[in-house]
């Protein structure tokens, strides 16, 4: 189904690997210790945004001082502390595994590198990848094409002939910017 592609791109956080549920309960506990909350469809429409944007926009829904910045690192900080416990592959693996050695393939995500590293070794599914794009790799953030267009140049394989797998709105804006086809797995 894919095979017309020469390189394939995938977001990572509820595209490839079950992680969206341990996001918003970090959410929920460290905004919890300022007698916070979040608004769920809002936090989901920001999906493949980094965390210090998503922070600042729930810091401003509550005319909040915090520093978006620390609440993204807090937040950060409590999600690595349950996610290895929690994290599962989502069955679109089995598109990566069939891929595997036969086309580059690289992650676009709007996680921190380290984070998607150390979460794709976890699952002992590194190896499959050529490339990780995270958030601190790039300046523009989904929906800007920056994280794919750099997942692209990585795997040496020009934009208008790699697919973007996607389960989020901005991820599918950005693959459109950046001129490559996308498949949006929320249809699957």
């Amino acid at each position: 189904m894919y095979e017309g592609y020469d390189g394939l791109i995938f977001d990572m956080d509820g595209t490839i690997l079950d992680t969206e549920p341990t996001h918003r309960k970090a959410w929920h506990e460290v905004l919890a210790r300022y007698g916070l909350d979040f608004d769920e469809r809002t936090v989901i429409g920001l999906n493949g945004s980094p965390t210090w944007r998503i922070a600042e926009v729930i810091i401003a829904s509550h005319q909040s001082s915090l520093d978006p910045w620390a609440l993204a690192a807090e937040k950060t900080a409590t999600l690595k502390e349950m996610l290895f416990d929690t994290v599962r592959p989502l069955p679109l693996i089995d598109v990566v595994k069939a891929f595997k050695g036969r086309r580059p393939m690289a992650v676009g995500t709007g996680s921190e590198h380290a984070m998607a590293e150390v979460l794709l070794q976890h699952l002992e599914l590194r190896d499959c990848f050529d490339a990780i794009v995270g958030a601190d790799d790039v300046t523009r953030h989904k929906p800007e094409p920056d994280t794919f267009l750099r997942c692209a140049e990585l795997i040496k394989v020009a934009p208008a002939r790699c697919v973007v797998f996607e389960d989020a709105d901005f991820g599918i804006q950005a693959a459109k910017a950046a001129g490559m086809d996308y498949v949006d797995v929320r249809l699957l």
